[in-house]
């Protein structure tokens, strides 16, 4: 209680409760400062713990929040900042805590992988710059907002694909992931206007309360609602706006697709699970002909089954990783898809973000495990990963655990995630939505089991033999493992946690 106490007296502003971004962003000015000084700087030793330190203290500094009671209603509820453009609550630190948990895993990765690249101060302001504005995202209570901090974290993303210059891969995809990108904050900016237009508010709270009064402007309402959508679904990689995801994971560096298809996808989620449940109240919306949970179940079923048939196809274990990021995109829209006058909604929602935590752990740990093969000059492909066991058993069982977290089996985290998340929407009423995502589930296991086999069972194709024991990424695989199993006897508080955080919305 006592950072509650601290922020909502006199001793404190109340800006302090933004202080798990102030961290991300000091970290991110500091690193530019540090490359100003000597731009030509090898040190990346020095480099990688100003980036290491900054994400850690954020999340220390949303965990104590958190665990404290800042911004929820035990403790006198949300916190309101510069107009009510910016809240601070539950939620807001329960996301917060997520891509800070990322960050530092990416960062401590990176510091390998990056051997020999120049302009890595520039690689790792980027990087906590995209945390700032996905922190940022789950604090904005404005569309205003929103859309800033949605640039700010997009904005830094495009570059950080486009990193490995000589690979033309790599610039490839980040022109195809920029130019659609460009083209979802278009429909993202035109759908704002429109909603403003019906309300003429962009306050959350009062975008609602507009809404009802705005009887004669239902459909310009209804056609800017379905255009936030379209916003949405591309920063989550939702079907049919997921296009750009394989290209941009594919081509980005290694530990950059783990942030990009966790930190970004839960950063498009805590956006719009504030959005659509704050300023689009199903009670109001539906009876107008607003029905967006429906649009929302569509994109659920959709996404998780185009994406797990689609995972199920590849030989390229990177490009499987990415489709199977899509797929999961389908298992959290549950969360708003679920959403219905007088359900459970809290519950849904909250098993959503809970499954968004765990899934922080196990996808950036896969993804980090592919940036590990990098390094050591493997392929892709899954045969390229056959006996690698022999001589990697501790990373190999790291990998074990993600594939088998991914897939929900017990005993891990996405066991109890998907579960927690399948069981609410069941509650709900929308048990074909669950029947849909364990179906889906079912199917995901044949795919990631290839990587085990392939990593325990098949023989070597070729002779080859691992002489360097790169010291970050294998702290930074070892750390998401050990977050995927303790999540398993953690879960009980977080979904508690994390369903209190979401029931306060309504």
């Amino acid at each position: 209680m006592f950072a509650d106490v601290l922020i909502q007296s006199s001793s404190l502003p109340d800006w302090a409760a933004t202080a798990p971004i102030l961290a991300l962003a000091a970290a991110s000015i500091v690193l530019l400062l540090a490359d100003t000084i000597d731009p030509d700087t090898s040190n990346s030793t020095l480099l990688a713990a100003i980036a290491t330190v900054g994400s850690l203290v954020s999340f220390g500094i949303a965990g104590w929040y958190l665990v404290s009671g800042t911004g929820q209603p035990s403790t006198g509820g949300a916190i309101e900042l510069y107009g009510a453009s910016l809240v601070v609550d539950g939620m807001a630190l329960f996301f917060q805590l997520i891509f800070a948990s990322v960050t530092a895993l990416v960062v401590i990765a990176s510091y390998d992988y990056l051997e020999g690249e120049a302009y890595q101060g520039e690689f790792y302001s980027l990087v906590l710059f995209a945390a700032t504005g996905m922190s940022l995202m789950a604090a904005s209570n404005s569309l205003a907002t929103v859309f800033v901090s949605l640039e700010l974290a997009s904005l830094p993303s495009y570059a950080l694909v486009a990193f490995l210059k000589r690979n033309r891969g790599s610039v490839e995809a980040s022109l195809k992931y920029f130019l659609i990108g460009a083209v979802s904050s278009a429909v993202l900016a035109f759908g704002i206007s429109l909603v403003y237009a019906a309300t003429g508010s962009l306050v959350l709270g009062d975008v609602a309360s507009g809404l009802v009064d705005a009887t004669g402007m239902v459909g310009v309402a209804g056609i800017g609602v379905f255009m936030i959508i379209g916003g949405f679904a591309f920063k989550t990689a939702s079907v049919p706006f997921h296009f750009w995801a394989p290209e941009a994971y594919e081509g980005a560096p290694a530990p950059i697709s783990g942030f990009l298809s966790s930190a970004s996808k839960a950063a498009g989620f805590a956006v719009a699970f504030r959005v659509f449940t704050v300023a689009f109240p199903v009670s109001e919306l539906v009876p107008m002909g607003i029905d967006w949970p429906l649009a929302f179940a569509v994109l659920a079923v959709v996404t998780m089954t185009l994406g797990n048939f689609a995972a199920a196809t590849q030989e390229n274990v990177k490009r499987m990783l990415a489709y199977s990021s899509i797929g999961h995109a389908g298992y959290a829209l549950i969360g708003l898809a679920a959403v219905s006058s007088g359900g459970p909604n809290g519950d849904v929602i909250g098993a959503s973000m809970a499954h968004l935590l765990v899934y922080g752990f196990m996808n950036t740990g896969a993804f980090i495990f592919i940036a590990m093969t990098e390094y050591w000059g493997l392929g892709r492909k899954f045969e390229d990963l056959n006996g690698l066991s022999t001589q990697a058993p501790m990373a190999c069982i790291a990998m074990t655990v993600f594939m088998f977290s991914l897939a929900g089996l017990p005993p891990f985290g996405g066991f109890l995630s998907k579960y927690a998340l399948f069981y609410s929407a069941i509650e709900g009423g929308f048990w074909w939505l669950a029947a849909v995502g364990a179906i889906n589930s079912a199917l995901s296991l044949f795919y990631y089991s290839r990587v085990v086999k392939a990593m325990w069972i098949e023989d070597p194709v070729g002779d080859f033999e691992i002489e360097s024991r790169p010291i970050g990424l294998y702290v930074a695989v070892m750390a998401a493992a050990l977050g995927t199993v303790l999540l398993l006897p953690a879960f009980a508080p977080v979904v508690e946690t994390a369903q209190a955080s979401a029931a306060a919305l309504f």
